[in-house]
């Protein structure tokens, strides 16, 4: 086999990098100059036809707007709570914890709120039907225990409001009733 001196391969190598290179921007180039009709049309959803379906969500100031209306009623009540809004889907937009609220209140706020969300009840009806149902509280994520309130908008569940870390569901139920009532105003 025949050896190639070192000029002559850094050379043979310097041409096959730029062949390669060239032949990717002619590629490239030759892919974004496609005429117009080669390109499909964007299908078009038709709402009249029921393909699209409206849905409300809170923004992140009105969720944060109900989460500091919670606290004040907690802390006008000297009770420490963490609270949390979450969104139709049950994804978390605000958690606030309160001072002085407990570890656990966090992950209790936040499933009570997507348990009110889903069910689009109070959580303390729900803890209710759990007598009569007890595998409900197999749900993943779902926490029946009083203090998570829905928000509604025309009937339907747009948010869910959890509150926990008061001495009793009711408190923080009534807590969560304060956060929805400053979305009412």
């Amino acid at each position: 086999m025949k050896k190639f001196s070192p000029l002559t391969r850094v050379l043979t190598g310097a041409v096959a990098v730029a062949a390669l290179g060239a032949g990717t921007v002619g590629a490239v180039a030759a892919n974004a100059s496609a005429p117009a009709a080669a390109v499909p049309a964007a299908v078009k959803a038709d709402a009249a036809n029921g393909d699209l379906h409206q849905t409300t969500h809170l923004t992140v100031a009105a969720a944060t707007r109900a989460a500091q209306a919670v606290l004040e009623a907690a802390r006008d009540e000297n009770q420490r709570v963490t609270v949390a809004v979450v969104d139709r889907n049950g994804n978390t937009v605000v958690v606030l914890r309160g001072d002085g609220a407990g570890p656990q209140s966090y992950e209790s706020a936040e499933r009570k709120a997507y348990t009110a969300v889903s069910w689009n009840a109070p959580t303390s009806e729900l803890a209710e039907r759990l007598r009569q149902t007890p595998n409900l509280k197999d749900i993943p994520g779902t926490l029946f225990l009083g203090g998570g309130a829905p928000v509604r908008s025309k009937g339907a569940p747009i948010a869910g409001i959890g509150v926990a870390g008061a001495p009793s569901g009711d408190l923080d139920e009534r807590f969560a009733r304060a956060g929805v009532a400053a979305l009412a105003g």
